[in-house]
């Protein structure tokens, strides 16, 4: 099987992207500053080269306005034929550095300049003979021409006298490379720049990146060194951008996942601890069992039901349990009067015990109703289960700044301090020798419940004995403490035998 080619990493695609950007940004500033200042020079060349006219006309004197494009033609006054024009402008037309100029008239070789400035093309007889036959119509001409001497920006003007024949032409041209020359070091010297630019920008971008993109990293090597066997590894959460809160985020969903994990097991844990007890007697009792003997059968298939109907309980124990730490509360406002209002209709029905509704308070809540209801009938329910029988069990809430309190108050024996950091524990109970029915689980029920709620459910002692069990709830936006009404309702049933 072929391997698989390794995917760019995002650092590298990263700085790619930065470093295609940033090329492409220099490469178009580069281009158009080159542009812009090449245009600048031959603007200038074509300036200089378009004020030879005004030149040869102000020399001439032959009352042309100054600036004026028109061949030269001269007057006799002041010149007697083409060649005296032309060899005096020749001599005082001194071309500058990178320029040339000279003057042919028909059938003579070119006259230049007796100076040392400049350079000399006269020589180039395919250049010259061009000139010749641009301007045989009499029109000025400007062009560009490439020359054994290099590129050339030039203009071709011609001169002739009225009515006198031959007619001459007067050549200033500009070395195009060597006026170029400036602006090409300037371009060679950016070019340098840029690559020096995005080489800087390649290494500082290399490990920004990779410093940015560490918690990415890290996050990588956590996700991959997590199991079920080990949950404890965590991000670092320094700083406090987006991938700071990402590592949060991701924190607190490790922690989430973490005691999920763990309740499962102490769930599993518990649940196969539990149900070894009614299988070893089920099977201890079949194995013992005598088949023909029906009395002996029907003692194994009493205890065998009775064992079953205690494994039925304990499921729907456990699938409450897993549902109160589980599943997502419908919260919504809740009067706080109407649900004890709902609990002492309930416990009324328990038998063998005198109930009485203490306290009603007035105001709302923010919760699940129906899990609330749930929880708080199963303390009263464990009040039922661990107190004499005809004894008197008190109900009641309270609401004020701090919170609101749902509880249960008995009259029995009590629990011990000892025993009391154990019994929200699942299968756990505060007197293990009692036979009390029931599946241990109910007390873990309420705490999950109350903790799904951002609360907790405790015990104290109550005066004169016995156990108070109390619901606490944070105090919420809708919290509206209202005026305690205290009532001594007797919610009563006559004990059933």
């Amino acid at each position: 099987m072929p391997r698989s080619r390794r995917p760019v990493s995002a650092r590298v695609r990263i700085l790619t992207a930065i470093l295609t950007v940033a090329g492409i940004g220099l490469a178009l500033a580069g281009g158009v500053t080159f542009l812009v200042q090449r245009q600048q020079v031959l603007a200038e060349i074509d300036d200089r080269l378009d004020s030879q006219v005004e030149r040869l006309h102000t020399i001439a004197a032959d009352g042309e306005p100054a600036g004026s494009w028109a061949p030269v033609t001269l007057t006799v006054e002041r010149y007697a034929d083409v060649d005296a024009f032309l060899s005096d402008v020749v001599a005082r037309l001194v071309p500058a550095r990178n320029e040339a100029s000279f003057a042919v008239i028909e059938g003579s070789t070119p006259t230049v300049p007796t100076t040392l400035s400049g350079f000399d093309v006269s020589g180039d007889d395919v250049f010259v003979s061009r000139v010749r036959e641009e301007t045989a119509a009499g029109d000025i001409r400007r062009g560009t021409a490439d020359t054994a001497a290099g590129t050339l920006r030039y203009i071709a003007i011609p001169v002739s006298v009225e009515g006198d024949q031959p007619s001459g032409v007067y050549v200033r041209a500009v070395h195009l490379d060597a006026s170029l020359e400036p602006v090409a070091a300037a371009m060679s010297t950016y070019v340098v720049a840029g690559i020096a630019v995005l080489g800087a920008v390649g290494i500082v971008g290399w490990f920004v990146t990779g410093r940015l993109l560490s918690p990415i990293r890290h996050l990588r090597e956590t996700a991959a060194a997590i199991s079920l066997a080990d949950l404890s590894a965590r991000l670092p959460t320094a700083g406090n951008d987006d991938i700071s809160d990402l590592s949060r985020t991701v924190n607190s969903m490790l922690d989430r996942l973490e005691g999920s994990v763990d309740t499962q097991r102490r769930l599993l844990d518990d649940v196969r601890h539990e149900l070894k007890t009614p299988i070893t007697i089920v099977r201890g009792h079949l194995e013992l069992m005598d088949p023909r003997d029906p009395a002996d059968a029907a003692s194994a298939r009493e205890i065998g039901m009775a064992e079953l109907d205690r494994l039925a309980r304990l499921v729907e124990d456990i699938d409450l349990l897993a549902a109160a730490e589980g599943e997502q509360y419908a919260m919504a406002p809740v009067r706080l009067d109407q649900l004890t209002a709902r609990l002492g209709e309930l416990v009324a029905v328990i038998p063998d015990h005198e109930w009485r509704l203490a306290h009603v308070s007035r105001g709302r809540i923010v919760g699940d109703a129906d899990r609330l209801l749930q929880a708080w009938l199963q303390l009263a329910d464990n009040a039922a289960k661990y107190t004499p029988s005809g004894s008197l069990i008190e109900v009641g809430s309270a609401l004020d700044e701090r919170g609101a309190r749902l509880w249960v108050r008995d009259h029995g024996p009590g629990i011990p301090r000892a025993a009391r950091h154990r019994i929200f524990r699942r299968f756990d109970r505060a007197d293990v020798k009692r036979a009390v029915g029931g599946s241990g689980l109910g007390l873990a029920i309420v705490d999950a419940i109350a903790k799904g709620h951002g609360g907790t459910c405790t015990v104290t002692d109550t005066p004169g004995g016995g156990a108070t069990f109390t619901i606490s709830l944070p105090q919420t936006a809708v919290d509206v403490p209202a005026p305690v009404r205290a009532e001594d309702v007797v919610l009563q049933r006559e004990a059933t035998a």
